[in-house]
């Protein structure tokens, strides 16, 4: 369902969905790609649900839209700070102090929203789902880092060697993660982007295109790694 994030200068729009039973239920935060909350993140929204899971979505393009906000939230993800990040906190936040949730919380995201799953894996989360999303410049950042699953397509151009330098990465600094490359896959594998008709034209030009096998497979191995680590008792209140 719709609904609105109280952040620290007002609210934000967000999408909600909500497991079956009273639970308590551990969370995921979904961020989404760069064509914002569209209808493919509300679909992955609502199956994160149907697995379990209290889901939340916010809008990180809600204080004007995509083309307003696009450049602004890209320069936080790479600046590992601002107010993306605090609307993603803000989300977090607001699933840890709902009575029907463990207070064990995910953080997944796609494309430009994997980019913050990775940035965000060390700032309060459990587990992070990172799909082909950028990795950080600065691989300090993960030295915190929650347990990762992450999940790159080897005919992604854009992310050429990502998936062995993360590997490394969370390898050295002993992080529980499972890293996984799909030989036949692309960037945006496990996304259904439904765009205008050039648009879509162009993105499968540069290769932005669904791949059911690999998406399936990444959505057992990200479900299964939650699983080993939200599915746990729930955190203590404070």
């Amino acid at each position: 369902m719709e609904m609105t994030i109280p952040v620290s200068d007002g609210t934000i729009g967000g999408y909600l969905a909500e497991p079956a039973g009273d639970g308590p239920h551990p969370g995921v935060v979904l961020i989404h790609d760069a064509f914002g909350l569209s209808q493919d993140t509300k679909t992955i929204t609502d199956r994160f649900a149907a697995e379990g899971y209290l889901a939340l979505s916010p809008d990180l393009y809600s204080r004007g839209g995509m083309r307003r906000c696009l450049r602004q939230v890209f320069s936080d993800m790479f600046a590992h700070r601002g107010r993306a990040f605090d609307d993603i906190e803000a989300s977090r936040a607001l699933l840890a102090d709902r009575p029907d949730c463990t207070g064990r919380i995910g953080i997944a995201g796609f494309c430009m929203g994997g980019g913050f799953a990775l940035v965000a894996a060390s700032r309060g989360f459990d587990a992070s789902a990172p799909y082909y999303g950028q990795l950080p410049k600065n691989l300090s950042v993960l030295d915190d880092a929650c347990p990762v699953v992450a999940s790159f397509g080897k005919k992604d151009f854009s992310l050429r060697g990502a998936a062995a330098k993360l590997e490394t990465a969370l390898t050295e600094r002993d992080i529980p993660h499972d890293v996984k490359e799909y030989p036949g896959a692309s960037h945006g594998f496990a996304n259904k982007i439904e765009v205008a008709a050039p648009v879509n034209l162009l993105l499968k030009v540069v290769g932005f295109t669904y791949h059911h096998e690999a998406s399936e497979d990444a959505w057992r191995r990200v479900t299964s790694f939650f699983g080993e680590h939200l599915q746990q008792p729930a955190r203590p209140s404070h």
